[in-house]
């Protein structure tokens, strides 16, 4: 496999790749771990990683050859009002294939818990496989700092997102109406927001083509509301996220289940066993846009856990090519 035998840290500390390299994972220092002088090969044989770190990688190295891979999402003044805004950016990875420009992009968006972004595993190596099935791919890095209201500023990174493929869609050879979100863990969230009102709505903005949460967070409710008063971690995690209560948030686009009549469709996979994120988030949204006669693939597989990433290795290995041939069998 591609880059076996060098550690994380040469990879990452390499100067053409700089710009997103700190963000690797964002909002934590990778070079301050133990797993920094740990070989690609080291790391997978540990099982610290999943997916084809180095697949990512080398993709990540052509892209930033072409000197035209790396945009900020706010401006230095933006930035300077909001340190948070600082390192939102979109890394474009672009097919080689000639019939990519006809077909939708493809907006992908890592997890991390809602305070990290997962690029090294959840962004570059799948935007790679994406490439390799034909789709021009785009990699979003957003808003993980901030006491309030996060989730709003998410969608703004969104919008802003957009905006710029729209405003370059001929110089990066796309049409900016047809796209498709891939997103997982808390990036399923983000990517399942977007298709309520406080998404491409409230923007005024085209609905994706297809949507593709990968064991995704999903349902507030899920979290237990209960009628004794939230204590105050609670309230202030809450505060954090949704900009009030958790008991307030419910009532709102936040559950995304009672809010889902603007999904597209919607192809979700996760494992069973998946001990972070209970693989009923994936089922109440399914039913539910059943429900609403919206298009929709539920693949569940019977190991794998969170994180799965690109599947290499576990029971959903191929998955990205599942997610596309069951899209184009749509678009037939």
């Amino acid at each position: 496999m591609a880059y076996d035998s060098s550690t994380l840290g040469s990879l990452l500390s390499a100067p053409e790749i700089s710009l997103i390299a700190k963000d690797a994972v964002r909002n934590r220092d990778l070079s301050r771990e133990s797993l920094w002088n740990k070989t690609l090969r080291q790391l997978r044989d540990e099982r610290i990683f999943t997916g084809d770190i180095g697949l990512g990688i080398e993709r990540l190295y052509r892209a930033a050859k072409a000197e035209d891979w790396y945009y900020p999402l706010y401006s230095e003044a933006e930035c300077a009002e909001d340190s948070a805004r600082r390192g939102v950016s979109l890394t474009r990875f672009p097919s080689d294939a000639p019939e990519a420009d006809e077909r939708p992009y493809i907006l992908v968006v890592p997890g991390g818990g809602f305070v990290n972004v997962w690029n090294l595993t959840e962004g570059w190596p799948i935007a790679a496989h994406f490439n390799r099935l034909g789709y021009h791919v785009f990699i979003l890095t957003y808003q993980v700092t901030g006491e309030n209201d996060l989730l709003r500023k998410n969608m703004e990174d969104f919008a802003r997102a957009l905006r710029l493929i729209r405003e370059r869609e001929g110089h990066f050879h796309v049409r900016a109406d047809r796209y498709i979100t891939c997103g997982f863990s808390a990036g399923g969230y983000l990517i399942s927001l977007w298709n309520t009102e406080m998404g491409y709505l409230s923007f005024d903005l085209p609905k994706p083509r297809a949507s593709f949460p990968v064991y995704p967070f999903i349902s507030p409710k899920l979290n237990d509301v209960k009628n004794t008063p939230e204590t105050e971690r609670e309230l202030k995690r809450a505060v954090r996220l949704y900009g009030c209560p958790l008991r307030e948030a419910v009532k709102t686009s936040f559950e995304i289940p009672e809010h889902a009549e603007g999904f597209p469709p919607c192809a979700l996979f996760l494992a069973a066993e998946d001990e972070l994120v209970s693989p009923e988030h994936s089922k109440v949204l399914a039913r539910q846009l059943e429900a609403l006669h919206i298009p929709c693939r539920l693949e569940i597989a019977p190991t794998g856990g969170h994180g799965f990433a690109d599947g290499g290795g576990t029971s959903m290995e191929g998955w990205t090519k599942r997610a596309i041939d069951w899209y184009e069998s749509l678009e037939v």
